[in-house]
Protein backbone atom coordinates (compact mmCIF):
# COMPACT_ATOMS: atom_id res chain seq x y z
CA UNK A 1 0.00 0.00 0.00
CA UNK A 2 1.15 3.70 -1.14
CA UNK A 3 1.89 6.10 1.69
CA UNK A 4 -0.92 8.28 0.72
CA UNK A 5 -3.18 5.25 0.39
CA UNK A 6 -2.43 4.36 4.12
CA UNK A 7 -2.84 8.03 4.60
CA UNK A 8 -6.49 8.33 2.97
CA UNK A 9 -7.28 4.62 4.97
CA UNK A 10 -6.49 5.85 8.22
CA UNK A 11 -8.20 9.57 7.71
CA UNK A 12 -11.26 7.69 6.56
CA UNK A 13 -11.67 6.01 9.97
CA UNK A 14 -9.74 8.82 11.99
CA UNK A 15 -9.22 12.57 12.19
CA UNK A 16 -5.22 12.64 12.46
CA UNK A 17 -3.09 14.72 10.88
CA UNK A 18 -0.38 13.10 8.58
CA UNK A 19 2.16 14.00 11.29
CA UNK A 20 0.03 11.73 13.71
CA UNK A 21 0.06 8.66 11.38
CA UNK A 22 3.61 8.84 10.01
CA UNK A 23 4.30 8.22 14.17
CA UNK A 24 2.05 5.46 14.20
CA UNK A 25 3.38 3.86 11.45
CA UNK A 26 7.51 4.30 12.51
CA UNK A 27 6.21 2.70 16.07
CA UNK A 28 4.60 0.19 14.19
CA UNK A 29 7.64 -0.82 11.96
CA UNK A 30 9.83 -0.28 14.83
CA UNK A 31 7.67 -3.10 16.82
CA UNK A 32 8.11 -5.59 13.36
CA UNK A 33 4.55 -4.85 12.76
CA UNK A 34 4.64 -3.53 9.27
CA UNK A 35 7.45 -2.76 6.88
CA UNK A 36 8.25 -0.92 3.85
CA UNK A 37 10.14 -1.15 0.70
CA UNK A 38 10.70 0.82 -1.79
CA UNK A 39 9.49 0.15 -5.17
CA UNK A 40 9.04 1.89 -8.44
CA UNK A 41 10.45 5.03 -6.55
CA UNK A 42 7.33 4.98 -4.09
CA UNK A 43 7.60 3.54 -0.41
CA UNK A 44 5.44 1.08 -0.06
CA UNK A 45 3.97 -1.00 3.48
CA UNK A 46 2.67 -3.95 3.90
CA UNK A 47 1.46 -5.64 7.18
CA UNK A 48 3.95 -8.38 8.82
CA UNK A 49 0.85 -10.06 11.13
CA UNK A 50 -2.63 -10.61 10.20
CA UNK A 51 -5.41 -8.80 12.28
CA UNK A 52 -6.35 -12.24 13.81
CA UNK A 53 -2.75 -12.63 15.20
CA UNK A 54 -2.75 -9.11 16.79
CA UNK A 55 -6.47 -9.38 18.16
CA UNK A 56 -5.03 -12.57 19.26
CA UNK A 57 -2.16 -11.75 21.12
CA UNK A 58 -3.88 -8.25 22.26
CA UNK A 59 -6.56 -10.66 24.35
CA UNK A 60 -3.66 -13.03 25.84
CA UNK A 61 -2.06 -9.75 26.88
CA UNK A 62 -5.14 -8.30 28.47
CA UNK A 63 -5.85 -11.35 30.37
CA UNK A 64 -2.01 -12.00 31.38
CA UNK A 65 -2.19 -8.33 32.91
CA UNK A 66 -5.68 -8.74 34.48
CA UNK A 67 -6.55 -12.94 35.29
CA UNK A 68 -2.94 -14.22 35.89
CA UNK A 69 -3.00 -15.70 32.06
CA UNK A 70 -6.17 -17.32 31.58
CA UNK A 71 -8.24 -16.19 29.09
CA UNK A 72 -11.34 -18.15 30.17
CA UNK A 73 -11.45 -16.41 32.90
CA UNK A 74 -11.30 -12.80 30.91
CA UNK A 75 -14.16 -14.40 28.71
CA UNK A 76 -16.15 -15.46 31.79
CA UNK A 77 -15.81 -11.96 32.93
CA UNK A 78 -16.48 -9.95 30.10
CA UNK A 79 -19.83 -12.42 29.54
CA UNK A 80 -21.01 -10.65 32.80
CA UNK A 81 -20.45 -13.59 35.03
CA UNK A 82 -17.72 -14.24 37.89
CA UNK A 83 -14.28 -14.80 37.63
Amino acid sequence: MSFAALIAEVKAAQPWADATIKTLLGRLMRKNLVASERQDGRQLYRPLVTREAYVDAEIQALADRLFGGEVAALARRLAGGAT
